[in-house]
C-alpha cells in the first residue's frame, strides 16, 4: 500500500522531509568531492587565470605601445652595451669557436655575424652572436633573478630585425619585451627555487628572453604567440654544471647561445605555420609547476607595461663575473684611500654573499676568479679588459704572490634581497692596521647607474680594437639615436668585418 506525502500524518511528513533533505545534501557533497566536480572547478579556475593568453595578448600589443623616455634611454644603453660585448667577444675563444661552428653549417643568408664577413640563417646567427655576447663576461646582469638578459635578448632581435628590415623603434620595443620575459619567468618560478634545484637561472631564463624579442619582431598574432610560448617552454633548460667549465665556452652557450637559438627556433617554427599547445603556462602540466615547487604564475604578468626590467639590470664596470664587481670596487677604493701596495698589505679578506662563493671562489677562468682579480687590482691599480682575460696572469709569480694573500669568506648577512651582490673587503696592513670598505651597489646598478657617456666610453673601449675608431664612433652614434633608424640593416656595415 502506498501513501502520498500529503496523505501522511504531519509528524511523519516532517521526518521524511528531513531525511530527503539530508540525503540531498549528502549527494551534493559527494558530487562536490567527486573527481568530475573537482576537475570542473579546476578548469574554471584555470580559465579565469589564463596566464598564457594574457601574456600572449600583451606581447602582441607591446610592439605598438609607446615607451617612456627613460625606458627608451636605458634600453638603448643596454643595446649598446650588448653590442660592445658581442664585438669584443667575437675575438675571444668562445666567440671564435661559435663563429667557426656556424660558418661550417652554411645555411640561407638571412642574418650577419658580428665582426665577420659572412651571413647565415637567423637561428645560427642568433646562436653565434649570443655566444660572442657572453664570451668575455662584460654583458649585463639582473641582480635579483641572476639572469643575463642582454646576451640572450639582443642577438635574436638583431637576427630577426635584419632579416625583416625592422625599424630601430621596433627593435627597441622588442628588446624591452625580451628583458621582461627573461626576468619575469624567474620571478614566477622563484629564482632561489630554480638555483636550489641544480638548475641554472641564467640558462632557464634565456630562452624566454629570446622568445620575447624574436616574437615581437616576427609580429605573431595572439594564437601564434601562444604557440611560440609553448615551443619555447619545451626547450627551457640549464644546469648549474656550467661552473665546471674551465674555458668559458660551454658557459657562453649555456647562458646565451642556447637560449637565443631556442627562442628564434620557437618563433620561426610558428611563423612557418606550425601549430602547438595554446596554454602551456596553465593547466595540469604547465611550465611553472614543472620547474618550481612554489610557482607564482601571476608574477609573469604583474606590472607588465609599467615596470620594465630593461631599466633594472646592472651594466658591468669590469669585464668579470658579476659577483666580483663589488669586491673590485671595494679594493680599488681602499687602494686609493690608503695608498695600498703589495709591500704594505699583509692579507685581504673578501666577504661575499653565500651563494656567490661557489661561482667565483676558485674558478679556473681568470675573469671569474675573485682572488686572482683582487690581486690584479692591488698590483696594477685597475683591471682592464685584457687583464681580466689574460690566462698567463694567473701564473705570473708577482700576481700569484698577492693572490695567496686573498681569502674568500661567505657572509650570510650579505644575503640581502635588496642588495644581492654586495661585498665587504677587509685589508690587514703590515703595520697591523685594518681597513675595510663595504660596496652595497657597484657602479652600473640601477641604484648607482652609469651615464650615457660612461656607457659610450665602455662600448668604445670594447669595440674599437676590433672594428676601428671610425666604425665604432658611427655605431655608437647610431645606437644612441636608434629610434630614428628606418631599417636596422643600415647598421650592418658598422658591425661586420
Amino acid at each position: 500500500m502506498t501513501f502520498r506525502l500529503e496523505e501522511m500524518p504531519p509528524s511523519l511528513r516532517r521526518m521524511l522531509s528531513r531525511r530527503r533533505a539530508l540525503q540531498s545534501a549528502g549527494a551534493m557533497a559527494m558530487l562536490a568531492a567527486s573527481p568530475m566536480r573537482l576537475a570542473f572547478a579546476q578548469t574554471k579556475t584555470q580559465a579565469s587565470a589564463d596566464v598564457t593568453g594574457r601574456l600572449a595578448r600583451y606581447m602582441v600589443s607591446a610592439r605598438d605601445k609607446a615607451l617612456p623616455d627613460a625606458v627608451m634611454t636605458e634600453c638603448k644603453n643596454r643595446i649598446l652595451d650588448t653590442f660592445g660585448a658581442m664585438v669584443s667577444g667575437s675575438r675571444m675563444t668562445p666567440g671564435e669557436k661559435a663563429v667557426s661552428y656556424v660558418k661550417s653549417l652554411g645555411g640561407t643568408e638571412q642574418a650577419s655575424i658580428i665582426g665577420a664577413n659572412f651571413r647565415t640563417t637567423m637561428i645560427n646567427a642568433a646562436l653565434a652572436n649570443a655566444m660572442c655576447a657572453h664570451a668575455d663576461e662584460t654583458d649585463d646582469f639582473e641582480p635579483v633573478t641572476k639572469a643575463h638578459p642582454g646576451s640572450c635578448v639582443v642577438p635574436p632581435a638583431l637576427a630577426l630585425a635584419e632579416q625583416q628590415g625592422s625599424s630601430g623603434m621596433e627593435f627597441i620595443r622588442a628588446v624591452t619585451l625580451g628583458y621582461d620575459l627573461c626576468c619575469r619567468l624567474l620571478m614566477a618560478l622563484g629564482p632561489n627555487i630554480v638555483r636550489g634545484s641544480h638548475r641554472s637561472a641564467e640558462g632557464t631564463s634565456s630562452t624566454f628572453g629570446a622568445l620575447g624579442s624574436a616574437a615581437s619582431l616576427a609580429k605573431l598574432d595572439e594564437t601564434g604567440m601562444r604557440f611560440a610560448i609553448s615551443y619555447a617552454a619545451q626547450q627551457v633548460s640549464g644546469l648549474w654544471s656550467w661552473v665546471k667549465d674551465k674555458d668559458h665556452v660551454e658557459k657562453a652557450f649555456d647562458f646565451a647561445g642556447m637560449g637565443a637559438r631556442n627562442g628564434v627556433t620557437a618563433v620561426t617554427m610558428v611563423k612557418s605555420g606550425m601549430t602547438g599547445v595554446s596554454d602551456v603556462l596553465d593547466g595540469t602540466h604547465n611550465l611553472f609547476i614543472a620547474l618550481s615547487s612554489n610557482p607564482k604564475p601571476e608574477a609573469m604578468l604583474e606590472g607588465l607595461g609599467s615596470r620594465f626590467y630593461v631599466t633594472e639590470t646592472a651594466i658591468k664596470t669590469y669585464s668579470v663575473g658579476y659577483p666580483i664587481q663589488s669586491p673590485l670596487d671595494a679594493i680599488l677604493t681602499l687602494r686609493k684611500e690608503h695608498n695600498l701596495t703589495p709591500d704594505n698589505v699583509k692579507s685581504i679578506v673578501v666577504k661575499l654573499p653565500t651563494d656567490a662563493v661557489g661561482i667565483v671562489g676558485h674558478s679556473a677562468m681568470p675573469d671569474v676568479n675573485c682572488q686572482h682579480l683582487v690581486a690584479v687590482a692591488l698590483v696594477k691599480g685597475a683591471v682592464s679588459f685584457v687583464d681580466s682575460h689574460d690566462q698567463a696572469l694567473m701564473h705570473d709569480p708577482g700576481i700569484m704572490k698577492e693572490t695567496a694573500k686573498v681569502a674568500i669568506q661567505d657572509d650570510p648577512s650579505l644575503m640581502d634581497p635588496a642588495a644581492p651582490r654586495s661585498a665587504r673587503v677587509e685589508v690587514t696592513m703590515t703595520d697591523g692596521k685594518v681597513v675595510s670598505h663595504f660596496t652595497k651597489f657597484p657602479p652600473g646598478t640601477k641604484e648607482n647607474p652609469l651615464s650615457i657617456e660612461a656607457v659610450n666610453a665602455k662600448a668604445r673601449d670594447l669595440i674599437s680594437p676590433v672594428l676601428g675608431a671610425e666604425k665604432t664612433e658611427r655605431l655608437i652614434e647610431r645606437i644612441n639615436k636608434l629610434e630614428t633608424l628606418d631599417n636596422m640593416n643600415e647598421l650592418r656595415p658598422l658591425f661586420t668585418a
